[in-house]
């Protein structure tokens, strides 16, 4: 291979040194050195005429890329030393340029800074803004600007949820390494550039985009506006963040993201334009070859389009020097030369899927024509281009995104050549007219938003089909590999199939009926038939093998027997998932949320895309961990903290009973949760002390509060106090017991230990021997602490009545309520019951096989302990 088509090979197998150096960090050996060695050897060894040597070089070229991309990560490290600036970390003071375009959000200005010493760190600057004429001077704040600012300096946010978004390695691959929180816009000082820098190329660049930008924001509506700026220059800040969802929930981003489509369409207008003005082919592809470069530019330069961009140009080259060019050469050797620039590329989610869609369509489009019954030559590409695009994008946007909608196929059929051929061009032809003359550019932009209109009403109703709509868990990197090589045996058998009916008809017509050599005809005959019939065969193996494939990443744990309880770090907040271990039945115990104290006036304050709990954090996890559906949704109460994140639950995951404590706080956000449940099919139950839900033949709860006794109406009472009416149970899971608390207070722990003692008093006085409605007290493997550890709750007489191996707080980090207090750490240390707190332990996940817990924290070393007894 590496004969035939060296820079496939090269490229290939460099990818794979990248992948094994990034797999295998700290491997002290691979450095620079390793690659120079590896690059002599690989050189003499070539030289040589021995054999096997294509395959040893082969495997130096493997260490000399992972020598290549361990030296550049090992010199991706800051310059500081954090001892030594601990001192002055609460009053850094930062001195550099502005190294990217200010992004002014609401009440926060972020950007990144270069510092102006030697050492050249980059730092990312969040500004909390005080004011709307702070929000006015943030604005003006540009790339290239000299600045000085004050703050407090610290390290990223690592990821405190186990397969959670991590910020900290984010910002490394962007070899950020620190970041600086300023309170207001008086500690940010800036100034003018004093000397030319490739800066300053940038800030131009960045002014005409919003040129560009405030264009659009004139011409079309509110509503599209931000769709159009992402679409057609890259300005993704103002897209509607549900409209990009429900893109997102078809398959449909790369419409949005600036990408290959994106340049072809682009270059193929511009080609179209100057052929019709006249211009020469000599003329209009140096032109070409000029604009997309400025086009890469214009568009934000993402992975994506820089691949697409330089494809363009050394094909625009071939083209105008009339060489020969081989499609998978050219792409591969993008990819390469982008990789040595840049080794993280390899970790980007648009590079990665910008590449290997790029190169299934080189290679799978030729053979998907030959297998596709279509007359018509442009049906036929235009089926195969967007069956093969999506085949080999599935395993990439499962692994990031963990969702594929089964409508996804054909809303990319239908809806792509439009919004290609018209409403990229149209908008394009629209903005630009409009600089000449505005009437005539608003009338163009008017014919372009009515079918946006019809074109989003489309997207929107398709997206709200959960029926079509698929969870899929994170795969392996093992089963991505496999996927591919059962895909390729599948297509491989298909052809093979064909060609082996041909030819063995071919052989069995054309063979002589009498010759010298009949014997060799007949066995020539015999070995084609035996290759059909293996043809045949292989087909139907390799459809089971991609069913099979399937089946498997759909629900991988399918036949684990393990009970899973993980007490998911939401900040300030609860939420704990429960999985059972026999029946795999979800349970959701509360969704956190994002408290926000808003004052009338305080509306400039209000971000386009404000952080919830919800959509970006639970339910990525849910989804990251192959939820499909939950089945029980528990509401302790209707706190902010802990129902703020359902409502993105309840809108992108189903749910088939919500259990609630019988009230309802008089809330707009409470109100339309419940309005969203309703809608979307999902049965209300109210439930009280008393009450059993018997999960599986391993699984129990038993529900201890609130009291039934306080709604003999039967209704739904209204409550704004929802602490005191915290639903609390007992879960029963494989012999162990669990107490899961809510919001309970002081006052509810006393009603039901009096609870719990009345009713173990009337079994024993009944003359019938009445078994008890509510479990006893005694020992439970795990308490989780009521009210995040608040003062108000965890009395001595609760702990003295469970007597808990172990004790679970979630509490957010740096939280201001001095949540756990602590009397209440004090408590539980003075009986010598271990804590596990998600502010320092981050998410606490806990598994029950055999009635064994066994326990392990994201940030903090793991624990084993053994349960109780099995259920009655």
């Amino acid at each position: 291979m590496i004969r035939n088509r060296p820079v496939v090979a090269i490229t290939l197998l460099w990818t794979f040194g990248y992948t094994i150096a990034y797999s295998l960090s700290g491997i002290s050996w691979l450095s620079l050195y390793t690659t120079l060695i590896a690059a002599i050897a690989a050189v003499a060894l070539w030289m040589l005429p021995i054999p096997g040597k294509t395959a040893v070089c082969g495997a130096l070229v493997v260490v000399m890329a992972a020598g290549y991309y361990a030296d550049y990560d090992g010199r991706n490290v800051s310059s500081l030393n954090p001892q030594a600036i601990s001192q002055e970390a609460e009053a850094f003071t930062l001195e550099g340029v502005i190294a990217d375009q200010v992004e002014v959000d609401g009440d926060k200005a972020a950007f990144t800074v270069q510092s102006a010493d030697s050492r050249r760190e980059r730092f990312a600057v969040s500004v909390k803004l005080l004011s709307r004429d702070e929000q006015a001077a943030a604005k003006t704040w540009q790339r290239a600007d000299r600045v000085i600012l004050q703050g407090t300096l610290q390290t990223p946010g690592e990821a405190r949820n186990f397969d959670g978004f991590d910020y900290r390695r984010y910002l490394r691959f962007q070899h950020i390494h620190w970041q600086v929180s300023v309170k207001g816009a008086a500690q940010v000082q800036t100034a003018s550039p004093d000397h030319w820098s490739w800066l300053q190329l940038l800030r131009w660049i960045d002014w005409f985009r919003s040129m560009l930008g405030d264009g659009m924001e004139r011409l079309f509506p509110a509503a599209q506006s931000g769709f159009m700026k992402a679409m057609l220059i890259g300005l993704t800040n103002d897209i509607d963040p549900e409209q990009f969802q429900q893109f997102s929930q078809l398959g449909l981003t790369h419409i949005i993201a600036i990408s290959g489509l994106h340049v072809a369409i682009f270059l193929a207008c511009l080609l179209w334009t100057m052929r019709k003005l006249g211009f020469t082919r000599e003329t209009y592809l140096i032109t070409a070859m000029i604009a997309v470069p400025l086009y890469v530019a214009v568009t934000g330069a993402a992975p994506s389009i820089i691949r697409a961009g330089l494809m363009a140009v050394i094909g625009l080259y071939a083209t105008y020097r009339q060489t020969l060019k081989d499609g998978l050469h050219t792409v591969l050797l993008v990819g390469l030369l982008m990789l040595l620039w840049e080794p993280y590329y390899l970790m980007n989610v648009s590079f990665q899927l910008s590449f290997l869609v790029t190169i299934g369509l080189i290679v799978g489009v030729p053979y998907a024509n030959k297998l596709m019954p279509i007359r018509s030559r442009a049906w036929r590409d235009a089926f195969s281009i967007t069956i093969v695009a999506q085949i080999v994008s599935f395993p990439v946007s499962i692994y990031y995104f963990n969702q594929f909608s089964l409508l996804s196929l054909a809303a990319n059929f239908v809806l792509v050549p439009v919004f290609s051929m018209f409403t990229m061009p149209g908008g394009t032809i629209a903005l630009f007219v409009s600089f000449v003359w505005m009437p005539a550019g608003k009338a163009l932009a008017w014919i372009v938003a009515q079918v946006n209109e019809w074109l989003f009403w489309v997207v929107s109703a398709l997206s709200r089909w959960q029926l079509f709509q698929t969870i899929w868990p994170t795969p392996g990197i093992v089963w991505i590999i496999g996927y591919y090589a059962v895909w390729s045996l599948l297509v491989y058998s298909l052809l093979l199939r064909g060609g082996n009916g041909d030819s063995g008809k071919s052989a069995a017509e054309s063979g002589p009926m009498l010759s010298a050599k009949g014997t060799q005809a007949k066995a020539g005959r015999l070995s084609a038939n035996l290759a059909a019939k293996a043809g045949y065969c292989r087909f139907p193996l390799a459809v089971c093998m991609v069913c099979g494939m399937l089946a498997y990443a759909y629900e991988p744990d399918r036949w684990v027997q393990e009970g899973q309880v993980h007490f998911i770090d939401v900040g300030q907040g609860d939420s704990i998932f429960i999985r059972s271990p026999r029946s795999r039945s979800v349970i959701l115990v509360d969704g956190g949320g994002t408290v926000s104290f808003r004052k009338p006036g305080d509306e400039w304050k209000q971000r386009s895309d404000p952080y919830e709990v919800g959509r970006k954090l639970l339910v990525p996890l849910l989804k990251q961990r192959g939820i499909h559906a939950i089945d029980y949704l528990i509401v302790t109460h209707q706190d902010a903290d802990h129902i703020g994140g359902l409502q993105a639950v309840l809108e992108q995951i189903p749910v088939k009973q919500l259990l609630f404590n019988g009230t309802i706080k008089p809330n707009p956000g409470v109100e339309t949760l419940f309005q969203t449940a309703l809608a979307n099919g999902v049965t209300l139950v109210k439930v009280y002390a008393g009450d059993i839900l018997q999960v599986d033949e391993d699984t129990r709860l038993r529900f201890m509060y609130p009291l039934p006794a306080s709604y003999t109406d039967g209704g739904i009472r209204v409550e704004k106090e929802q602490n005191t009416e915290s639903v609390v149970f007992l879960m029963e899971m494989q012999g162990t017991r669990w107490l899961l608390t809510g919001d309970m207070e002081k006052p509810s722990e006393t009603k039901v230990l009096e609870l719990i003692e009345k009713d173990r008093i009337r079994g024993e006085t009944a003359p019938d021997k009445t078994p008890p409605l509510f479990p006893g007290t005694g020992p439970v493997d795990v308490l989780k602490v009521a009210h995040h550890g608040s003062k108000t709750s965890t009395t001595d007489a609760w702990l003295d009545a469970w007597r808990p191996q172990y004790a679970v707080i979630s509490v957010g980090q740096y939280n201001t309520y001095g949540h756990p207090h602590p009397t209440v750490i004090a408590r539980l240390g003075e009986r010598g019951i271990p804590v596990l707190r998600t502010d320092a332990d981050g998410e606490v996940q806990m598994s029950v096989k055999d009635g064994v817990i066994r326990v392990r924290t994201k940030l903090r070393s793991q624990i084993m302990k053994t349960g109780g007894n099995p259920l009655d």
